[in-house]
């Protein structure tokens, strides 16, 4: 039986505790970064999720109020998640581990228009970022992408 609260009220442990397995902060990237928004599409990602690790990841984001997840208006067999308030205020720690991946990685695989954005104002990303990610876009796609809004 899995214990409900806490190890202690350190703030890096609150966050461990949330963020600490392999899959959460990557279904936040595949939402922030990609737009994805189904099961079928995080089940695509390329690391590989098996469906009940994603199943139990997908809810344990939601039990935490870093997603929410409702019913698709077009397919009732499918849910829409999508990143809360809570969970737009990953978008910098996100963005800074991605730099820090793409600095210390020996081999960085990352869109071109990754790499271009890390030679803008961080502040202006990381602003349009959040707009696009609460708007229903993600960084590279959508009608308010951070792609299209820096011409990337």
């Amino acid at each position: 039986m899995k214990r409900e609260e806490n190890k202690s009220d350190c703030p890096i442990n609150f966050t461990v505790e949330i963020f600490g397995d392999t899959w959460s902060l990557l279904i936040i990237r595949d939402m922030i970064a990609l737009g994805k928004k189904t099961f079928s599409e995080f089940l695509e990602s390329e690391e590989r999720i098996g469906p009940s690790v994603l199943t139990d990841r997908l809810a344990h984001l939601e039990a935490k109020g870093v997603i929410t997840k409702k019913q698709s208006e077009t397919d009732k067999r499918k849910f829409i998640y999508s990143i809360t308030e809570k969970g737009l205020d990953l978008i910098p720690i996100v963005y800074e581990m991605a730099l820090w991946g793409s600095k210390h990685s020996p081999n960085p695989v990352a869109p071109d228009a990754w790499f271009k954005a890390m030679k803008h104002d961080k502040e202006q990303v990381l602003r349009l970022y959040r707009e696009a990610v609460a708007s229903g876009s993600s960084f590279m796609n959508g009608p308010n992408s951070v792609v299209k809004k820096l011409n990337l």
